[in-house]
């Protein structure tokens, strides 16, 4: 079936209502879940296969993530779709005022290939416990993964529900040529830009998940080694491909001999002597990737890491010191294992500085100091972040995940996500064994100015 088809299938099904039961989106995200555990294992090599994820990591930035938001899904959905009454104004007696969540309808929803599971998943997890049809469009970068995926799509739901479009930029391109009641795409700036693009010709509401230059704030009051020991495993997990991931260091200038040289001590206690060798060290996704990385390598501010092996397309963990914002790995995410250090004297500097970036998908500050920490989270726009730690903030369905600015419009995870894949009805239900008078012509002004102001004082 094609994607014309498909997507006037999934239209005729909506329209029947057989979404709207919530017993039915329980039924199918059972399901999904028994599915997810049947192939846990496949799942597990697929990963291994296009991004050289162990088992361990696999587990539990990707699967275990996916089961977790299936779970509280399903034990909150009827909570989330149930209407709320709200205050209803005395110039509406006798009335009820209500909120309806409502299903957008027919979804698309576009995944990237770094967490190929979580990110093509987590999304579809939302869409179905708010009632939507959804056609899922993995990444053809992570091949292995997109088959797996597939596979356990095809088993869990009837393509006029859930289906699955594999394939590169001739599906994307025609996908996007369709009409969809909501689009949800996680990726590149520059992808997030044609996506809306094309939204905006059909009035689509689009929620974009996208990326950018992260920064992680190392304070003096910081706690150097452990700064370092949270830093490293952020980092490097998933060989640095990962949006969330600290970009860059922006180190007080006081600490940063010492947290340089924690940052090797804790590269070589997590990974080994040589982690370019150690099989549960990533790689990275493609050639091309890997060129891009390879030319933003610095050799003369290279102090620590920096061997790559084109073959297995591995680059060990790399810290450059003495980084500049006019250095070539500061033009634009990285996306890797580079850690570019830059310094800093006072807090205006950083300020100042990152009110004319774009504006970040995350933030980590590494402090002991209260009063810096929350100056910082309350002055610099980012997306969310952690305070001394990094990345782990998006392992939690209660609170939303998403970007702001240039990294994203939107957010899912938990009550949030189905919020985003879910349209609120206003509903006023007014009563019919009254009718109040003063509403119609012809009006009597004094006598109705009098009530009016009364009732609105």
């Amino acid at each position: 079936m094609g994607i014309e088809d498909t997507l006037k299938a999934q239209r005729k099904f909506f329209n029947s209502g057989a979404t709207l039961s919530v017993d039915f989106r329980i039924q199918a995200l059972k399901r999904l879940y028994r599915n997810v555990k049947k192939y846990e294992s496949e799942i597990g090599e697929a990963l291994k296969k296009d991004l050289g994820k162990s088992r361990l990591e696999g587990y539990f930035c990707e699967t275990g993530l996916v089961l977790s938001e299936i779970s509280y899904m399903i034990r909150h959905v009827r909570g989330y779709a149930r209407e709320k009454t709200v205050y209803s104004p005395i110039t509406q007696f006798v009335s009820r005022s209500f909120i309806k969540p409502s299903p957008y309808g027919c979804t698309l929803i576009m995944s990237p290939w770094n967490y190929p599971l979580l990110l093509t998943l987590d999304p579809l997890v939302d869409a179905i416990a708010a009632g939507n049809t959804a056609i899922v469009k993995p990444s053809a970068y992570s091949p292995a993964s997109s088959d797996i995926i597939a596979k356990l799509i095809k088993e869990s739901f009837k393509p006029e529900h859930v289906a699955v479009v594999t394939g590169g930029r001739k599906e994307n391109s025609a996908l996007l040529e369709q009409k969809f009641d909501l689009i949800f795409f996680t990726g590149s700036q520059a992808v997030g830009k044609e996506v809306l693009r094309h939204a905006a010709g059909n009035l689509t509401p689009t929620v974009l998940e996208l990326g950018g230059k992260s920064p992680c704030i190392i304070d003096s009051s910081a706690k150097i080694k452990l700064a370092a020991r949270r830093f490293v495993f952020a980092k490097f997990l998933n060989c640095g491909q990962t949006c969330v991931a600290p970009d860059y260091v922006l180190c007080h200038e006081s600490i940063k001999d010492e947290f340089v040289r924690e940052l090797k001590r804790e590269i070589k206690r997590q990974y080994g002597a040589e982690p370019i060798n150690n099989p549960d060290y990533g790689k990275i996704i493609n050639t091309k990737h890997f060129d891009r990385l390879k030319g933003l390598i610095d050799k003369d501010k290279v102090v620590c890491g920096g061997e790559l092996d084109e073959e297995r397309l591995k680059i060990a963990p790399t810290v450059m010191d003495g980084v500049t914002y006019d250095d070539a790995v500061m033009k634009e995410e990285i996306f890797g294992p580079l850690v570019p250090i830059l310094t800093f004297e006072s807090y205006d500097e950083i300020y100042r500085d990152l009110a004319d970036k774009p504006k970040p998908l995350a933030l980590y500050i590494f402090a002991e100091d209260k009063k810096r920490i929350r100056e910082v989270t309350s002055r610099v726009s980012y997306g969310g972040g952690c305070i001394n730690d990094a990345v782990v903030h998006l392992a939690t369905s209660e609170m939303g995940f998403g970007g702001v600015g240039e990294s994203g419009m939107g957010a899912y995870h938990g009550k949030v996500g189905f919020d985003t894949f879910s349209h609120k009805k206003s509903i006023l239900d007014k009563k019919t064994f009254i009718d109040m008078p003063m509403r119609y012509q012809p009006y009597k002004s004094r006598i109705y100015e009098k009530i009016f102001h009364i009732v609105l004082r």
